[in-house]
Parts: C-alpha cells; structure tokens; sequence
C-alpha cells in the first residue's frame, strides 16, 4: 500500500510595510531671483478643495482593481478600521502589496514557523461559506457566511431547514406557531462577545438566504395572521396579540408584562450584535527575517503541476503540486520496512524576487521491503493550496532525496488569473485519477481537497485503459435568474481522439439537472465527472468543454489534453 505523512518544518518569514502616508501640500515656488542671492522662497499652503477631490478620485480609480477586492471581500470582515485609514494611505503598489503581507503576519499564531495557520484558516472558511451558503449571492456575503468566516463553525446548530410547526420555549412566550426555514448557532465562547453566545438566522424569504434576526419572532410565519400562532399568555387572554405591535424593545414577542431573561434584553442583545460585527481582535504581531537563496540541481527527476481554483474575485488558490516515481527514489530498509524520504521546499515570489510565500513538508513513503520491486511502478504526489492575489509570480521548488542525498530544482511563472463579476470564468481543468467526496469534518482541509471532493490529480495526464478518468473544473459569476435567482445554461462534454479528429464522446448536461449541478448558483457551478477509459483506444485526446450561460449570453470552452495507454 502507498502512504505520504507529511512533518513540517519552518522557516521564520518577516516583512515590515509602512503603514502611514505622507501629507499631501501644493508647493508654488517664488521664481524671482536677485543678482545678489542665488536662494529661492518656497511658500507650502494646503490644497484646495478641488485638488483634493482630484486626488481622491486619482486614489479611487488606482484602488479600484484587485486592491479594492481584496479589501472590500478578501478581508472585509477581519480588517479594522486603522488598518483601512492606512491602506488607504498608501501610494504605490509596491507598498500595498507590503502591506497585504504584514496584516496577515500580524495575524499569525505562530510567527516563528513560515506557515500562516490564521490565513490559511480563513480563505478555507471563505471557500467553505461559498460552497454552503450561496443563495443567489455568493456564500461569503451571506450574514451566515459573514459570522462562519470570522468566528467557525458554531459548537451546536439548531436547523429547521423547512420551518413548520414550532414550539417556542417559555422566554418566548410559549405556544405553538408555525415558522419560516431558521437556524440557530451557539458559540460556546466568542473572544469580545461572550460565553454561550446564540445567534439566530432567518429566511423570511424562503430563497435560501438567511439574515441575522435580532427579534426572537421575525420566525414566525404567523405573525400577521390574527388568531393564529397565539402565545400562552394570549391563550390565557393575559395580552392580546396587538401588543406585540406595541413593544417598544424591538421585539414581536407575545409574552405580556412578563420580565425578559437577562439574555434577551434590548441592550444586550443590541450589545452582542454589535460586538460580532467588529473585526476579530489581532493577537500576534511579531515579525522576523527570511534568507534568501538560490540552488540549482537535477539528480532527482520530479514532475510540478500549478492548478487555480477561485476563492474571490481578489484571490485563488494555486494548487502546487509535485510528483515523484517510486523508481527515482531511494530506499532505507530498517525492520523490514523499506522507506524513502524527501524534503520539499517551495516559494513564491514576484517576478522582481520580494518574497511572497513559501512552504517546507518532508514527504515519505514506507513499504514492506519484499514489495518494494512491486511498487517500483507507482508515484508519489505531494500537495499545496497557496492563496493568491491575481498576477504573474515566480514558483521555485527545491526537492531532496534524504537517503540517496539527490537533489533537483524547478523554476516556473505562475499567471494567476483574474475573474471579473461580470463576465464568466473558469478554474483549470483537473484530470484525477481520484476524485470522491469527503466527510463533513474533512471539508477543505487535507491534501488534494477542494472544497467538498478530494481531488488528486494525474499531473502527466497519462492513464491506463482500464482506468477512470476523474474531470473536476469549476465556472463562475452566471447570470442568476430573477425568481429562482439559480444559473440558466448548458455544459457539454466532447471527447476528440487527436489521431482522426473524431468525436468519440459528446453530451450535454442542463445546469437545471439537480442530479448533475446539486449545488449550481450563481456564484459557482462546479463539474466532477467520471470517464471510464476501457473503451478508448490507445492514443492522444482532448477533452473539450463548452459552458453557456443563456442569461448573460457568454460562453467559455476550457480544453485539456490526456493519454490513453495499455499499459
């Protein structure tokens, strides 16, 4: 059997950015001079106003690409206001970018390690609210995506996906009534908010799309219907169900003159909203120095793929990763396991070398020493899910074979792509030869994991007769319909054999089919796909996609190439 464990070593990483901007004066200069003084008078007055609207619209425009993106959606919720003032300062892009990497380092829990678990926490939440919460909007700008994101997963949901009938419990009157789709999650322990902390969503709209509710009743579907739902104290004919209309706390709750518990007080409950709507406090601040170094070797042959699957529209993640032949490596035999180890040390940096990121993994593979002839045909595949902001990088790995002491380097330019919302855009085309769904508590996290499909991909795109074929690739920013505020459009799937030209698969799938497109919004329609290769004979082929989007009348058609073998 093939295994990768994967231990981490790190390097300590540090970047310090300037986060104050320099006051902005109109100098005139008094051009007269005397034949007796060469000096010359510089008089500074503060600009006028409408100098000053110009330069605000000049910073606007400049902050209008993927700075603003990153601002307004990468971080929204994280970011205070003194770090906003300050971005905002900044004139060059060379010191936002500065920037971009100090907020995440003051926010790292482990400064002296070069991974950033905070950052790499968040952008998994953000991937995770997109998959979960979209309706109609992406997930990230839902209130249960927005407190997802910035706090986790709650420590218990009460989920009443379909509303219906509802018993309220006493601080809410009593009585039975009948409820819109609500959710409610209890924090254990929120740091600025509080223990035991309850949070109350509700979709008073029946489209998917819950709202933070600060009023225990907004539930109630019943609410406006005289007669019906009625508390206990209503019931009893101790209040009557106008009064609920009559509080002045913000409130429709039925309960009379009854005392509310401490919990549900007008100004605690305004309290606790508003401390959940602050960014999380930063914690960790300190920042060191990273070397800088530059190895050259290729006695250890190795394979390096670059994927991109979309976090935002200011960020995605490059999927690095790296593969191995068993064959290549070498193997220390100790107990009758046989075991091969290789350090792997990859960075990204932009194209003028500043670093921007980096990751350090020791891969091993151990096998019972009599079946190592036997594995000597397998591979073994290493993965890292590195966010970035569009653009064009530099990606340099370095891998080293601990026992044969071989080594290799590899140099590439990593294009990250850039997804405008208004135009529809793709992931890459991933071939894998496993592609499976994972268990909830799995759900972005792990190697080869995409959201909620493990996915590992075959980075030579050869594959065996006998073999399936797994295709994932994900479209973004659909039209949405007006009423059922889902995506309108078809995807094809043509197989060519590039030897004829002839088609030898061709079929299309509607982004209505459930079965085919469950989770298919707007923001996202993600394809997985199984081929069976039995019926394919040896050969190149390509695989096209044709994606159209009938309501914004575009259409995208991704390619990729694959071989098919005997053996």
């Amino acid at each position: 059997m093939k295994s990768i464990s994967s231990t981490h070593s790190f390097v300590v990483i540090g970047l310090v950015a300037a986060l104050s901007g320099p006051v902005l004066f109109s100098q005139d200069q008094d051009k007269s001079s005397s034949s007796s003084s060469a000096a010359q008078e510089t008089n500074a007055k503060p600009l006028t106003q409408k100098e000053i609207k110009r330069k605000q619209k000049a910073l606007e425009k400049e902050l209008a690409g993927p700075w603003k993106k990153w601002m307004d959606e990468d971080v929204r919720y994280i970011i205070t206001d003194e770090e906003k003032q300050s971005f905002k300062k900044l004139k060059t892009d060379e010191e936002r970018q500065q920037f971009v990497e100090q907020f995440w380092l003051r926010r790292d829990p482990t400064p002296d390690t070069e991974e950033n678990e905070y950052k790499e926490e968040h952008y998994r939440r953000i991937a995770y609210a997109n998959d979960h919460y979209a309706s109609g909007i992406p997930g990230w700008k839902t209130d249960r995506g927005m407190i997802y994101i910035k706090y986790g997963p709650p420590d218990e949901i009460d989920s009443h996906p379909s509303g219906g009938s509802y018993e309220r419990p006493i601080e809410e009157g009593g009585g039975e009534t009948s409820t819109f789709p609500f959710e409610t999650w209890r924090y254990r322990y929120i740091d600025g908010v509080g223990t035991n902390t309850e949070i109350e969503f509700v979709d008073t709209t029946m489209s998917g799309e819950y709202h933070i509710s600060l009023d225990p009743e907004e539930k109630d579907a019943l609410l406006y219907v005289p007669g019906a739902g009625l508390t206990l104290s209503e019931q009893m004919g101790l209040s009557t169900k106008t009064d609920r209309f009559n509080r002045t706390d913000g409130t429709h709750l039925g309960t009379g003159t009854s005392p509310l518990p401490e919990s549900m007080n007008e100004f605690t409950r305004l309290e606790r909203y508003a401390n959940l709507m602050k960014p999380p406090t930063i914690k960790f601040k300190d920042l060191d120095a990273v070397i800088n170094s530059n190895i050259r070797y290729n006695t250890l042959p190795m394979q390096v793929r670059t994927d991109y699957i979309r976090v935002t529209d200011a960020t995605v993640y490059a999927n690095v990763m790296v593969q191995f032949k068993n064959s290549d490596l070498n193997y220390a035999t100790k107990d009758k396991i046989a075991k091969a180890s290789i350090n792997i040390y990859g960075r990204i940096t932009t194209l003028t070398r500043r670093s921007v990121n980096w990751f350090e993994d020791t891969v091993t593979h151990e096998i019972p020493a009599e079946m190592l002839q036997d594995s000597q045909t397998g591979s073994q595949v290493y993965s890292k899910r590195i966010p970035l902001p569009p653009g064009t990088y530099r990606l340099n790995v370095i891998a080293k074979d601990l026992v044969g002491n071989t080594m290799n380097t590899f140099e590439a330019a990593l294009t990250v792509p850039s997804y405008n919302e208004d135009t529809l855009g793709a992931s890459s085309v991933i071939l894998a030869d496993e592609l499976e769904r994972v268990p909830t508590t799995s759900i972005g996290t792990g190697q080869f994991v995409i959201r909620s499909s493990k996915v590992r991909p075959r980075i030579n795109d050869v594959f065996k007769q006998g073999e399936t074929m797994g295709i994932y690739t994900e479209f973004y920013n659909f039209g949405a319909d007006t009423v059922t505020k889902k995506p309108k459009g078809s995807v094809e799937y043509q197989i060519v054999n590039n030897a004829d030209d002839k088609t030898v698969i061709d079929y299309t799938e509607d982004l209505s089919d459930t079965k085919a497109f469950p989770n298919a919004s707007s923001f996202l329609v993600t394809v997985e796909r199984k081929f069976p290769l039995k019926s394919l004979p040896p050969g190149r082929y390509t695989l096209k996609l044709k994606v159209e989007d009938k309501l914004k009348n575009q259409t995208l058609t991704p390619t990729a190439q694959f071989t098919v073998t005997t053996t």
